[in-house]
């Protein structure tokens, strides 16, 4: 079959909507309807990648439903409502590596980061990235699910743990930190600090539980956040991956010292780094900190359903961090605003 979908030919180029060639799904895969994608800032720095190799799908975040199943495939059927992600529901050793899917443009296989490529009208992928949900969901804001709340819930609640009462700084509230914030007003954190360099942004995290807001453009927000918590926070988590960013969590968290009882605060690093940092590491021994990365910390079949509970107790304001919409056709005009900063929570695409 064929499907329309965004593509990136080469690198540099400009992602041109065409048609795809989609195979029959094989024994573990399926074919999915997309519904909606969410824009994630990975997409941004895929598309500027030399190193992937193109033609390129992208998109790995997206609500779809099943129409075709392969016949090793029992955890869903056809006409079941999906989540599509990245983060496989079967548990790996490392770092996933990228597979053909079958999918061909103009005769050469189009490859995906993650396997998913939700930047199109149909897809075949394997059956390990999608997770069921139920069709009372909604159809549009849950593919968020796939990424920015994973990423951001899964930080909180799986590598930090953050526990009742315990203090939280997140730095960059888009799509992700605002999600962090999220989970973290859930897990019942306080205070929750929302770090950025816009306003209007920390005020919009404010709607998903943050109890304060600094503005790092006018100030030094470690200094900040030491003023609001004194001797730091518990935890620190970076959704920029800038290099300011990745050494400011760190000196933003509490301290310790020596005692197996006098541990210090956990940094955690979230948003993909742009280039190295050096570190002091004396920053981490002489206070027992500790400094980790967070990368899709969750297990799909057991998170989704949680975090769906708690966007239909009214827990998770999903509905509110979709900020944008667009459309297929729009796909390169919602690239340009989310690079420019112009999307204040997260952008999808409805297909």
């Amino acid at each position: 079959m064929k499907s329309k979908a965004a593509i990136q030919v080469e690198h540099g180029g400009p992602l041109v909507i065409e048609e795809i060639d989609l195979p029959d799904p094989g024994p573990d895969q399926v074919t999915i309807r997309n519904f909606a994608s969410g824009v994630c800032y990975s997409q941004v720095h895929q598309l500027r990648n030399p190193g992937l190799p193109r033609p390129m799908g992208l998109g790995h975040e997206g609500s779809g439903i099943v129409t075709h199943v392969g016949k090793e495939v029992t955890h869903v059927k056809e006409g079941d409502h999906v989540i599509s992600t990245w983060v496989p529901r079967i548990p790996i050793s490392g770092l996933p590596v990228s597979r053909p899917t079958g999918a061909t443009f103009h005769g050469q296989q189009v490859i995906a980061d993650g396997d998913v490529y939700t930047w199109s009208e149909h897809m075949v992928t394997f059956a390990e990235k999608v997770v069921p949900m139920s069709p009372s969901d909604p159809t549009d804001i849950t593919c968020l699910v796939g990424c920015a709340v994973l990423t951001g819930a899964g930080a909180v609640l799986h590598t930090a743990k953050v526990g009742l009462g315990q203090s939280v700084a997140v730095f960059g509230v888009g799509g992700v930190g605002l999600s962090a914030i999220g989970a973290a007003a859930v897990a019942g954190a306080d205070p929750i600090i929302a770090v950025d360099l816009v306003d209007s942004k920390l005020q919009f995290a404010r709607e998903f539980g943050a109890t304060h807001g600094i503005n790092a453009s006018n100030t030094d927000p470690v200094n900040a956040i030491w003023a609001i918590e004194p001797g730091g926070v518990d935890y620190a988590m970076d959704a920029v991956g800038a290099p300011s960013t990745a050494l400011q969590i760190l000196r933003a968290v509490k301290q310790g010292g020596p005692r197996a009882d006098n541990q210090g605060g956990m940094a955690v690093l979230l948003g993909i780094p742009v280039s190295d940092v050096s570190v002091d590491l004396n920053e981490i021994l002489l206070y027992q900190r500790h400094y980790c990365g967070s990368l899709g910390a969750t297990e799909p079949e057991a998170d989704f359903p949680l975090f769906l509970e708690w966007v239909r107790e009214d827990r998770f304001p999903l509905g509110k961090l979709v900020t944008d919409r667009y459309s297929l056709d729009q796909i390169e005009e919602a690239c340009v605003a989310l690079e420019e900063g112009q999307i204040l929570g997260r952008a999808i695409i409805e297909i």
